[in-house]
């Protein structure tokens, strides 16, 4: 059951009343989920006449989040110290402050309350918060506290909600338990105004022409390992300065990648630095590619994680395929 406790319904109700400033962030790389759930806490905050901040570090490398990335900013309103007292910060989508990248700022010491639903996720001392790691997206818990504090979810903020559901589901093609629940929530957005039509065209449409033939090279780079079952493929800094930072369509590789017979998990590594690489974990059902990612320092889903740390590709691949060895 995805139905939030009463408890913490009314400790978030309170944490709005007792600040008259708010601070909203997600984490740095910011999908669709991640934008839109910070959107609806702001929504929410509008509702009580609670001013705030959208704050990002952004990069904004999604072709589909472009949209929003005027209303966020990475530096900090001034706040003197009365002020900072008086004032929260709400991180969606994201439970630990080094995720959230940098901030021309200082996020540490407000009174924080966490909204987030990754399976290695969990609350910082101090912090507040409701972390539900078999929840689908951050956007959906957001729908469920707003819902519960204030009723049914306007138009336009339906169109949203609904479009950050979608991002981390896959479309829905990543659920698995508790789906009931989840349609039966999207149900009432699409009630209320969303259209899954031009939710899907958002989403897949508009990609520049560079990720087309990116997807081409990391195609061709890709290997299989562990009898066929892991694929990996990887990015390199020449790929990156040839073919562009902006709108890679990593989503589109793994979707290829796990419709091959016999594949349950991909590995996609990129080159970020000649001394710092970050990767993306995808499996079927039964492999839970956290549980690697973990050992990388990162963490996320079952079926769906990530990592960031230092090295180099051709040193991490053995490294993560061993990792995957022993779960496979």
């Amino acid at each position: 059951m995805f139905k939030l406790p009463q408890e913490t319904i009314e400790e978030f109700k309170s944490f709005i009343e007792n600040h008259s400033f708010f601070f909203i962030i997600g984490h740095k790389e910011p999908d669709g989920d991640c934008i839109t759930s910070c959107l609806g806490l702001a929504a929410i905050l509008e509702h009580f006449g609670k001013p705030y901040q959208l704050l990002s570090a952004g990069p904004f490398k999604r072709n589909e989040v472009l949209r929003w990335q005027e209303k966020f900013s990475d530096t900090m309103e001034f706040q003197d110290e009365s002020e900072r007292k008086a004032s929260g910060l709400f991180i969606a989508d994201c439970s630990e402050l080094s995720r959230l990248g940098d901030i021309d700022g200082d996020l540490k010491g407000l009174d924080t309350f966490v909204i987030d639903h990754h399976k290695t996720s969990g609350l910082e001392e101090g912090f507040k918060g409701h972390v539900d790691g078999d929840a689908p997206a951050c956007a959906f818990l957001v729908q469920l506290f707003y819902e519960a504090v204030i009723g049914s979810v306007p138009g336009q903020l339906a169109k949203d909600l609904f479009f950050g559901i979608c991002t981390d589901t896959g479309f829905f093609r990543f659920l698995t338990d508790n789906s009931s629940e989840v349609f039966a929530a999207v149900s009432r957005l699409v009630a209320d105004g969303a259209d899954p039509r031009t939710t899907y065209r958002e989403i897949n449409s508009g990609k520049p022409y560079s990720t087309r033939k990116l997807l081409g090279q990391l195609l061709g780079k890709a290997e299989r390992y562990l009898d066929g079952r892991l694929v990996v493929t990887w990015e390199s800094l020449e790929d990156t300065k040839k073919w562009g930072l902006e709108g890679r369509d990593s989503d589109a590789l793994y979707q290829l990648m796990l419709s091959a017979k016999g594949v349950e998990a991909v590995v996609f590594l990129r080159q970020d630095t000649e001394t710092t690489c970050t990767g993306g974990f995808r499996s079927q059902d039964k492999i839970d590619v956290s549980a690697v990612a973990a050992k990388f320092g990162g963490g996320g889903h079952k079926n769906a994680s990530g990592m960031s740390c230092n090295g180099r590709v051709e040193t991490l691949i053995p490294q993560i395929v061993k990792e995957f060895a022993r779960i496979m």
